[in-house]
C-alpha cells in the first residue's frame, strides 16, 4: 500500500481525495470453520489496508485544506439479529465481520481527522450494485452510489449515507 500510494503521487500530484474500496473477507463462510489465517485476513484489506493508505496520504490529505477521505462500505456488517442470521446463512461471515469493523474505523478516523481538516465519509450499501457480479436484476444503479458520495463530499457535515 504504501509504494501504490508513494507511486500515485509521484506520478499524479498531490492526494486529495482518497477512496477506500477494496473488498476482502469473502474466503471466510463459515467462522467455526475458517482458519485462524484466514479469519486475520479479512481484516488485512478491510482494517490494516484502509490504515495503511490513510497513513501514507494523510501528508498530502492535511495539506490539501479540504482533504477527503471516502469509503464504500456493506450492509453486511450491521450489528441487529436479522443482518447476522441472513449473513450467517449465506456463508457469509467474513465480510459481515469486515464491514463491521470498517465502519467502526471509519466513525474513528472521522473524529480524529476533523480536527486536522480531513473529512470521512462512509457510505454504506444495502444490496448488490449493477454491473457488479452480484448486481443481477434488482441491484442499485451506480449513479446513485456515485451521487452518495457527492452528495458527502460537498455537504462535508453527516460521515455516512445509507443506499437501499
Amino acid at each position: 500500500m504504501r509504494a501504490t500510494i508513494h507511486r500515485i503521487h509521484a506520478e499524479l500530484g498531490p492526494i486529495t481525495v482518497l477512496h477506500w474500496n477494496a473488498f476482502g473477507g469473502d474466503n471466510v463462510g463459515d467462522l467455526l470453520a475458517a482458519e485462524s489465517n484466514e479469519a486475520r485476513g479479512v481484516f488485512d484489506v478491510a482494517v490494516v489496508g484502509l490504515l495503511a493508505a490513510v497513513r501514507e496520504a494523510l501528508p498530502d490529505l492535511k495539506s490539501a485544506g479540504d482533504g477527503t477521505l471516502l469509503i464504500t462500505n456493506g450492509g453486511f456488517g450491521d450489528a441487529s439479529p436479522e443482518t447476522d442470521a441472513f449473513v450467517t446463512s449465506i456463508h457469509a461471515a467474513g465480510i459481515g465481520l469486515a464491514n463491521a469493523a470498517k465502519n467502526k474505523l471509519a466513525g474513528l478516523l472521522a473524529e480524529r481527522l476533523k480536527s486536522e481538516g480531513v473529512y470521512v465519509g462512509e457510505v454504506v450499501i444495502y444490496g448488490t450494485v449493477k454491473g457488479t457480479p452480484s448486481g443481477g436484476e434488482g441491484a442499485i444503479d451506480p449513479s446513485r452510489v456515485a451521487g452518495a458520495f457527492w452528495d458527502l463530499y460537498q455537504a462535508r457535515g453527516d460521515t455516512r449515507a445509507s443506499i437501499t
